[in-house]
């Protein structure tokens, strides 16, 4: 299966640990001298009003995407 980066931002992102919806893609980070993938970055809770930043971004790393699907990626943090 091929897909491109831009693509997971429209996936919906499952914590197999607690069933949970994470937010969305905001970034990936890659090694640029392996070019493997690091991880992913998922924005953070959302904004009050859309004035007040709620949270923190949440950084998964690749060993912990466990299944990316047409519509859902599956990650196990915890």
């Amino acid at each position: 299966m091929q897909f491109r980066i831009s693509e997971l931002g429209q996936r919906d992102i499952i914590n197999l640990v607690d069933g949970s919806r994470l937010g969305p893609v905001r970034d990936v980070y890659i090694d640029l001298e392996s070019g493997q993938v690091l991880s992913l970055v998922l924005s953070g809770e959302r904004k009050y009003f859309k004035l007040l930043n709620a949270g923190s971004d949440i950084i998964v790393p690749w060993d912990k995407v466990k299944k990316i699907g047409v519509h859902t990626v599956l990650v196990e943090v915890g």
